[in-house]
């Protein structure tokens, strides 16, 4: 079977029935749209797969090694860095993962800045129905969101060049303006 296949089943499998917190959309559409993003920027396949199961191990019970198994190793490289332990308190899970996106190869911060850019869509597309209730979806509400997501542009500025970037800026800028 076709990687690109394998992945779009795995993934249907493994988020199964969860919604997304935001708007309580099925979850598969995140991936989706993450993958979509690359695949239309002509990044290879592994950076779509990857894309496509990048919160697997962290909002799944699917272990690092089946996924190796299932996807390959180069897969799971890309996404391991972008692999939130859910164990930690909020702020310290924030941290790494900063320091782990500023350290990790450009297939990782590919797959982490359309994951930050498809997170702000969904959350300008909700706000249009909740409006400023939008922030009570989040952990940390609207300051401690901005203030990571500000750190994210620093590092994804400070690392890389890719027009998502400024796509991301942008997106940012939107959202900081939102009540």
């Amino acid at each position: 079977m076709e990687l690109l296949e394998k992945a779009y089943r795995f993934m249907l499998k493994a988020h199964g029935q969860q919604k997304r917190k935001t708007d309580n959309s099925p979850y598969v559409i995140h991936p989706l749209m993450v993958a979509k993003k690359l695949a239309q920027l002509d990044f290879p396949d592994t950076v779509i797969v990857a894309a496509m199961v990048h919160d697997i191990l962290e909002d799944t019970d699917v272990t690092e090694q089946t996924l190796r198994q299932e996807l390959g190793d180069e897969v799971v490289d890309i996404i391991l860095p972008l692999s939130e332990d859910k164990s930690l308190e909020w702020e310290e899970r924030k941290e790494r993962y900063i320091e782990d996106v500023k350290n990790a190869s450009i297939e990782s911060k590919a797959v982490a800045i359309a994951d930050k850019i498809h997170n702000l869509e969904s959350l300008l597309a909700t706000y249009k129905d909740l409006g400023p209730n939008i922030w009570t979806k989040f952990n940390r509400g609207k300051e401690q969101k901005m203030h990571f997501e500000e750190e994210m542009l620093k590092v994804f500025k400070n690392t890389w060049q890719n027009p998502m970037i400024a796509e991301y800026e942008k997106l940012l800028e939107q959202v900081k303006k939102l009540d």
